[in-house]
Formats: C-alpha cells, structure tokens, sequence
C-alpha cells in the first residue's frame, strides 16, 4: 500500500488542495523593495523566483520573511535566467526591460502610486488577482481595514505637519496625508504633492505639532548634512513631535500604511 493511500481521508484532501495551490500560482519574481513587499506576503513561497537585492534593508517591512530567497538584479538578463511567468513592480526596471518581458510572454503587474487607502486596495487586489492569491489578498485588505476603523478620528482634528530628514512634507493628494487624515489628524502644509520646507518657516512659524517620517534612517548618507541635523530643527522636534513614521511604512504604498496610522492614533490623548 503507498503511503499516500494509507493516509486518513482528511488528510490525504489537505494534501493534494495544498499541492493543487502551489501548481497553481505562477513563478514570480520583484523587483524592487516595495514590490517585494506584495510577493513575500501574497505568493507562496515556493512559487517565488526572486526578490531584489533591497528586500533585507532595515526598512523592508516583510524583510524577515526573505531569508534564504534568492536576491537577483532588475536587468534583463537576470529576470528571464529566473524563469518567472509574472514579474511585480512600483519603480524597478524601466520601459525597456518591461517590454522586453512581455514579448518573451512574462506578465509585468504594476504597482501603482496609491493617494489613499483605496489605491491600495487596488494595489493588492491588482497583485492578488495576477498571483491567483484574491484570498490572501482580501485578507491583506480586511486587515488594513479594520486597523482604519480602529483608528478613525483618534486626534479630533488637530494640526500637524509631516517633516522627512532632508526636510520634505507631503500635502494633499498623497498616502502620507491620508495616513494622517485617518488618524483624524489634519495635514498642516496647506500644498499639494511633495514639497520642502526651509528651516526658515520653521522656525519663524513653528507647526503645531510634527509627524516624522524616515528619521530611523537618519544616518544615511544622503541625509548627513541635511535639515534634519540642523539644532533648530532638533529643537523643534524635541517639543513638537507627536509621532514618527519608520522607512519600512512610509516607503511603499501597500497595505501596512494602516500600521502608522493605527500607531499614531495610539499616541493621541485620551
């Protein structure tokens, strides 16, 4: 008797659904961090053919589920050596590479810039759907969801900026605002899109309060010399700061936006 046909009934039926589900998804291969993000969390692991080289930086937010995947380069040469049948994407690669894929018959699903949480939810469904994973997916969704209405009105309307390292806000129209509109926090630039703020305004016209964003990767080098080392700032963020966004959730428009704002809500007074 094979081992299969002596196994009990309920388990011989987990066995071949879970077998039916891994010869269903497609092999799919990321190619930048944020894209790496939506793999890790909606394909099987073993339908994974690779991840990009950013996928373990500190600021990954799925970056410990990579460990032992292989990390391959967004070039031509490197994706069809992985023999993927669906490539993901937010800003790896270029036009070129995505059309050389897609003549050799490789599905390239794009990430879109999300300016709310509904964009996201088309982002995963998006990804969900090109993985065969809608359930995973729709998980993924309810999750973000529910931390939301958790989270609804936590701050009753108060001010406050969103300030990065090198002295950038983000105004109306991009996910940053939304987050902090879900907290019930109002976005306090007053501009559209991402902008800078001199050090002068800043001091001159101190905000309410601040949402940081970023500044657990203040070291970097690009940020060294920038605003964010600058004592008045230091200053202003020492009395005014009320919350601070990591890289890991600031840095990709996925489903884990919903984490900073259920992390600012918890920080509002009560």
């Amino acid at each position: 008797m094979s081992r299969l046909a002596s196994l009990p009934g309920a388990a011989l039926a987990a066995m071949l659904s879970l077998a039916g589900t891994a010869q269903a998804s497609p092999r799919v291969m990321s190619l930048d961090q944020c894209a790496d993000q939506y793999v890790l969390a909606l394909s099987p692991r073993e339908a994974i053919a690779g991840v990009s080289p950013r996928v373990d930086d500190r600021d990954s937010f799925m970056g410990a589920r990579a460990a032992g995947l292989p990390q391959r380069r967004a070039t031509a040469e490197a994706v069809l050596a992985a023999r993927p049948d669906v490539v993901v994407r937010y800003w790896g690669g270029d036009a070129r590479l995505t059309d050389a894929l897609q003549r050799r018959g490789v599905r390239v699903v794009k990430i879109d810039e999300a300016e709310d949480f509904g964009g996201v939810r088309a982002n995963v469904r998006r990804v969900a759907g090109a993985l065969g994973q809608e359930v995973a997916g729709e998980r993924l969704v309810a999750r973000m969801d529910a931390q939301l209405t958790r989270s609804r009105g936590a701050w009753r309307g108060a001010p406050a900026l969103y300030l990065t390292p090198s002295g950038f806000t983000a105004g109306r129209g991009t996910l940053i605002s939304a987050v902090l509109t879900a907290a019930g926090l109002r976005e306090a630039s007053g501009r559209t899109g991402y902008t800078a703020v001199s050090l002068e305004r800043l001091a001159m016209q101190p905000p309410p309060s601040l949402v940081l964003g970023f500044f657990d990767n203040f070291a970097r080098a690009m940020e060294r010399w920038g605003p964010g080392r600058h004592r008045v700032l230091s200053r202003l963020i020492g009395h005014k700061a009320i919350g601070s966004l990591p890289g890991s959730i600031a840095g990709c428009p996925g489903w884990f936006a919903a984490d900073g704002v259920q992390m600012l809500a918890q920080a509002a007074p009560r």
